[in-house]
């Protein structure tokens, strides 16, 4: 008996309860074909928890845990979050004008700092085109461990990893 299927497609919206229900799915599957992810349900790891750093040029805008008095006045920032006992750097960014005064690498390693004594974290890994800043990030012990050329188009991704405890 052959059986019939239908094929939906969504290119120019999210359908998020048809997304949620996929990911659940997935999610299932893997944790029933890896003991790794077995071993992680229910433990503090299991949840992706955020990290974030912000640098203003006036102390008086931001504040712990609140939004800023003026976004005008970020100068650099820090976008993470840590999971299964990693750091993933999502977005590091400091204004022109701030670079090579240290902040970017104080973020960074604030970050590191964070993930390791706060949440446990053995490893860190982040994302960055050619023109970015890989050298950035080898400079501080962080070594390529991907590279993706042609992504986009004339530009190279690379994925790098370091040891953070």
């Amino acid at each position: 008996m052959r059986r019939m299927f239908r094929l939906e497609t969504e290119i120019d919206s999210v359908d998020k309860a048809r997304q949620a229900l996929l990911r659940s799915r997935l999610r299932q599957t893997n944790t029933e074909a890896s003991a790794e992810l077995r071993a992680l349900r229910g433990t503090a790891h299991e949840r992706e928890a955020p990290v974030q750093l912000w640098v203003y040029t006036d102390e008086s805008a931001g504040g712990s845990g609140g939004a800023a008095a003026s976004d005008g006045n970020l100068v650099a920032g820090l976008d993470a979050h840590t999971w299964a006992g990693w750091l993933h750097v999502n977005l590091l960014w400091v204004d022109a004008g701030q670079r090579g005064t240290g902040i970017g690498s104080r973020l960074l390693a604030e970050a590191e700092r964070i993930a390791r004594e706060q949440r446990g974290c053995r490893h860190s890994r982040v994302w960055t085109w050619d023109f970015q800043a890989p050298k950035f990030y080898q400079k501080y012990g962080y070594e390529i461990v991907c590279t993706i050329p042609d992504y986009p188009p004339g530009i190279t991704e690379y994925t790098l990893t370091k040891r953070i405890g």
